[in-house]
């Protein structure tokens, strides 16, 4: 089954859900805060500026001349002003201060005409309000330090802590949440593939804490199930084996004048009756991961290609170089074993095509024939134990059901993955892919 749409991991999902919503909360309160008190402290303090701009160039006019000199000496030490008369008007102000915009409606307020704040940068940035009072033109200014803030800056700063603090906020609830199931994920994992994890450590959050007690009472369960199961089908085959053995004899002790055709057919249903419980006590074992070795694939393919061509089969294989590969040997001979055989047993007597390709980061292994093929329904289904798509049940035609099975949990047990697909112009491909040790 097929999903279009795309999977992001819960950790992503998570750290991009608390950000977005911590961001936004954070936008909201900036906005409330500048709303309901940056601006309206603004706003009083430019009023209060703008009166005493105003208040200061109409007492300066009111002053006799010769006590202006001792004002304007005053307005400098105590609130950082400077006034001049009748000098040439300054060009508009250019550049955005929010503050002097707030200035501006002020002084317009107070002096019934508009006034707009002028700027001017030499050693140091000076702000100049022209005010008619008395008559006369009186420029009046002071010093952007006077302010002493930069709101723009402290706009940016403030922001830059806010994503800041937002985003490790957000990586650090995320990954609180997400690390404990990320364990749980690998642990389900590992026991799919037939090993036993440690035991999940316990957390301090609750329903977290009794997940993971739950999970390892579980994992305890499997395990000790697998065992019993295992210690009992040794028990079945060991009982089973004896009268075998006994049927085995009885046969060789028939009489000379029994039809041998039925002496044959008895010592073959025997064979199989073995062969069937050996192969099913490889299925229900507990089957882990096999201790790798480093073995020459190619070699491996070579000898069970001369194997099945003893065996009368037409296998088509062109040898390799050296392919060297850590693998678990017994698990792959196995593996290639029952897919030889399965094409061999439905392939009609075509050939079988053996085919090898390695690069740095697989190393695929392909078997092919020419037989009837499998059913696009049915291409998972045969990897299930005692499926047969032959309905006669007939040893001959169709086997015991088991082979591919065991092929699966093998594969499956080694980190590998077996799948069966049609092959192109008819027949089946059976394709065994197995990762490196470096791209694993």
């Amino acid at each position: 089954m097929q999903h279009n749409k795309t999977v992001h991991s819960l950790f992503r999902n998570t750290a991009f859900t608390v950000a977005a919503l911590l961001l936004v909360f954070q936008f909201i309160l900036i906005a409330v805060t500048v709303s309901y008190i940056l601006l309206p402290m603004a706003k009083r303090s430019a009023d209060d500026l703008s009166a005493l701009l105003v208040l200061s160039a109409q007492t300066w006019v009111e002053l006799p001349p010769d006590t202006r000199k001792d004002f304007e000496l005053e307005l400098i030490q105590k609130h950082q002003f400077m006034l001049f008369e009748d000098l040439p008007s300054l060009p508009p102000r250019n550049e955005f201060f929010p503050y002097l915009s707030l200035l501006d409606s002020a002084l317009s307020a107070r002096t019934g005409e508009l006034v707009s704040v002028k700027v001017t940068k030499l050693e140091t940035t000076w702000f100049w309000a022209e005010i008619h009072t008395g008559g006369k033109l009186i420029r009046i200014g002071f010093p952007k330090e006077r302010l002493d803030m930069d709101p723009p800056m402290m706009l940016m700063l403030a922001l830059a802590a806010m994503v800041v603090l937002t985003l490790l906020t957000a990586l650090i609830l995320a990954r609180r949440i997400t690390k404990p199931l990320s364990q749980f994920s690998l642990a389900a994992q590992r026991i799919g593939e037939g090993g036993f994890p440690e035991s999940l450590p316990a957390t301090h959050i609750k329903e977290l804490a009794g997940l993971a007690q739950t999970f390892n009472q579980m994992a305890f369960q499997v395990r000790e199930h697998l065992a019993n199961r295992t210690v009992m089908l040794a028990g079945i085959s060991h009982d089973l084996r004896t009268p075998l053995a006994r049927m085995r004899l009885a046969i060789e002790m028939l009489p000379q004048a029994t039809d041998p055709k039925l002496v044959v057919r008895l010592q073959h249903d025997i064979e199989y009756m073995n062969q069937l419980i050996g192969e099913f006590l490889v299925l229900s074992r507990d089957m882990q991961k096999e201790v790798t070795e480093q073995i020459d694939i190619s070699g491996v393919l070579q000898e069970l290609a001369d194997d099945a061509r003893n065996e009368g089969a037409q296998v088509e294989w062109q040898p390799k170089e050296h392919v060297l590969r850590a693998v678990g040997p017994i698990s792959l001979r196995r593996i290639l074993s029952n897919l030889l055989g399965n094409a061999q047993r439905y392939g009609k007597g075509s050939p079988i095509e053996i085919r090898l390709e390695s690069d740095e980061l697989n190393t695929v292994i392909r078997i092919l024939d020419r037989g009837p093929g499998i059913p696009a329904a049915e291409l998972e289904n045969v990897f299930r134990p005692f499926y047969r798509l032959e309905s006669s049940r007939s040893p001959v035609t169709g086997g015991s059901g088991l082979g591919l099975s065991i092929a699966r949990q093998l594969s499956d047990a080694n980190g590998w993955k077996l799948v069966m697909m049609p092959r192109s112009g008819g027949g089946m491909e059976a394709q065994l892919s197995i990762p490196n040790q470096a791209s694993a």
